[in-house]
């Protein structure tokens, strides 16, 4: 019986601490990306688009322009 619940746990707090290792990954690439215009365009270019130098520019203004904080509900 507590092996079970010794699984179930460890389950629950393995999904947690990936959720969270994953959002601030994730959150380190995208303020890298609005630094280096040249990590930006592979993004674009591997998701099929083609943006020539004004688009690029305007693409990191808008990047810019978000503010990648801590806490639900900030990102305004």
């Amino acid at each position: 019986m507590w092996t079970a619940i010794i699984s179930i746990i460890t389950l629950i707090v393995g999904a947690v601490g990936g959720f969270f290792a994953g959002v601030y990954y994730l959150r380190k690439q995208l303020e890298k990306m609005q630094n280096d215009p040249e990590m930006l365009k592979k993004m674009a270019k591997q998701m099929g688009y083609n943006m020539n130098n004004q688009q690029m520019q305007k693409a990191q203004q808008m990047m810019k322009n978000q503010q990648f904080t801590k806490g639900p509900g900030k990102r305004r």
